[in-house]
């Protein structure tokens, strides 16, 4: 199983954050890439800097032919086309996808890498944050965690919240 977060909490050439992850899930839709599920659209609180908008996260479940470290290629690719500008950790951006999961693939830091992207699989902090945790357990309660063994609703059930990234309302993709 493969899956996607997306978040933005910033408005860029393609709309709102709202606009901005629904034209991000139709582009996780395009050939090679083939859209199986979508979370609902969530409205979370900044996880690291507070300073900043809210943001609208969501997961995608997907499925490609593609090897990891080229699907991390294009999920940067489609970020460009949004406007998305890396200045920052944890600032503001137009859209942020990450790789949270590659199949059950663990892949240990600096293994796999490009020239404008490292890929470390599973995402190294799946479980610390509630904006992915959530949407993973509604579209894919039975995955785990491929070096935990834990379900997404296992880890929320032992997650510290006092960190930012907490979930404060949702909605459906427009």
């Amino acid at each position: 199983m493969i899956l996607i977060g997306l978040g933005s909490n910033m408005t860029g050439p393609w709309g709102s954050p709202r606009d901005c992850v629904g034209r991000a899930l139709a582009a996780l839709d395009e050939h090679p890439l083939k859209l199986c599920k979508a979370s609902t659209l969530i409205e979370t609180t900044p996880f690291g800097r507070k300073d900043q908008p809210s943001y609208i996260n969501a997961v995608a479940r997907i499925e490609t032919s593609l090897r990891a470290l080229h699907l991390l290629q294009v999920l940067r690719d489609i970020e460009r086309s949004a406007g998305r500008e890396r200045r920052e950790r944890w600032g503001e951006r137009t859209l942020d996808l990450d790789i949270l999961d590659y199949n059950g693939v663990i892949v240990e830091d600096g293994v796999e890498q490009s020239t404008d992207a490292e890929l470390v699989l599973p995402h190294p902090a799946i479980a610390e944050r509630e904006f992915v945790l959530a949407p993973i357990a509604e579209i894919a309660p039975r995955w785990k965690h491929p070096i935990t063994g834990l379900t997404a609703k296992a880890m929320l059930a032992v997650l510290d919240t006092g960190h930012g990234g907490n979930v404060i309302g949702g909605g459906p993709v427009s």
